[in-house]
């Protein structure tokens, strides 16, 4: 009977064996009758280059940010355009208006004035039409005038620039979310403090052909070539954020055109300003301080999408939203040490006699 039971352990463990080699190139045979072989369970290693804790959703595909695609004119310079470019927050909304409703037909009406005077009196004092000079060299009202006017001119333009001087340096609200922007030579850091503190890098892509080991080229989807990032910053529409600059060698500038933000990021010092996107986009800015041979390569580009999105972004990275409580630990279960939990425990950890 001990020969006859290990004879089929043996014959079983062979036949396993067998069909294991052979699972790869040929169909598995039907046991033999009275021999039982477990099914075998197919299992699916782990993607390791999927963080465990990245969202599952559609939005969050490129380089772990959210998808969206830049739109042509917005957010970036356009080709052959005069003027500055569609802006998306309130202090830049206002700028423009004081650019374009008073600061540019102010200046055309002084030069158009000015170039009129120059030619009325190149015609009017020219030698064949005046051959004796005048020798005025007073007269009251025409220095009352020259003198007022320019004054009166400054201090209507004076009005609007010190309110949006002041807009443009008004502290952050108490919900601000924080950007903190590092300049390095040559590319940017970036801090979340108000969300875990995680940190990401934000360098330039390089064009196909010109990768090195390791780097993807810029497709279109990324954006314009040399405003392209491999990461992008993520932020919501509708909540101030408040943006901190410095930097770790030389002084950079944090540039954001469709914002009107242009802040120095100065070594040792931390510059303070705040401002809120009004509509989802991709937008692009760079450096703008010389800072070095690469200077030019220090691109800027910000995803700003609905909160729901960025509260997801954030979730990808590891990090926790402003405001939100911690997750709370899982409840222990109670300790009893009463003297009749103690008999019970001892009662039924004692072996049953025979």
């Amino acid at each position: 009977m001990k020969t006859s039971g290990f004879k089929s352990i043996m014959l079983t463990l062979g036949l396993m064996f067998g069909m294991g080699m052979a699972v790869a190139q040929t169909p598995s045979a039907p046991p033999p009758a009275g021999v039982t072989v477990a099914p075998v369970q197919a299992t699916t290693a782990p993607a390791t280059d999927t963080p465990a804790t990245a969202a599952a959703d559609p939005m969050l595909v490129l380089d772990g940010g959210p998808m969206i695609l830049p739109k042509a004119g917005i957010g970036q310079p356009v080709n052959e355009t005069i003027g500055v470019q569609t802006q998306v927050t309130p202090t830049g909304r206002r700028a423009a208006w004081l650019h374009d409703a008073i600061l540019v037909p102010v200046i055309t009406a002084i030069s158009i004035f000015v170039l009129g005077l120059l030619m009325w009196v190149m015609f009017r004092y020219r030698r064949a039409a005046n051959p004796v000079a005048s020798k005025t060299s007073h007269n009251t009202t025409i220095e009352i005038i020259w003198t007022l006017a320019p004054v009166v001119i400054l201090v209507l333009i004076a009005v609007p620039s010190i309110g949006l001087l002041q807009a443009q340096f008004k502290p952050a609200p108490a919900n601000a979310i924080t950007l903190k922007a590092i300049g390095n030579q040559w590319y940017w850091t970036y801090q979340y403090p108000d969300n875990g503190g995680f940190e990401i890098t934000s360098n330039m892509l390089k064009e196909k052909g010109a990768t090195g080991a390791g780097e993807r080229a810029r497709i279109d989807a990324d954006g314009p070539e040399l405003l392209a990032t491999d990461n992008r910053i993520v932020l919501p529409v509708g909540v101030p954020i408040k943006l901190l600059t410095t930097s770790n060698d030389v002084i950079h500038a944090w540039a954001m055109p469709a914002f009107w933000i242009k802040l120095d990021a100065i070594p040792g010092k931390i510059n303070e300003t705040s401002f809120t996107i009004e509509k989802p986009g991709v937008y692009f800015g760079q450096c703008s301080e010389l800072c070095g041979a690469r200077h030019g390569y220090m691109p800027i580009t910000v995803a700003a999408v609905e909160p729901a999105v960025f509260a997801k972004w954030i979730a990808a990275k590891g990090g926790t939203m402003k405001g939100a409580a911690p997750a709370a630990a899982p409840a222990a279960a109670p300790v009893t040490n009463t003297a009749a939990d103690m008999v019970a425990n001892a009662a039924a950890a004692a072996p049953a006699d025979k």
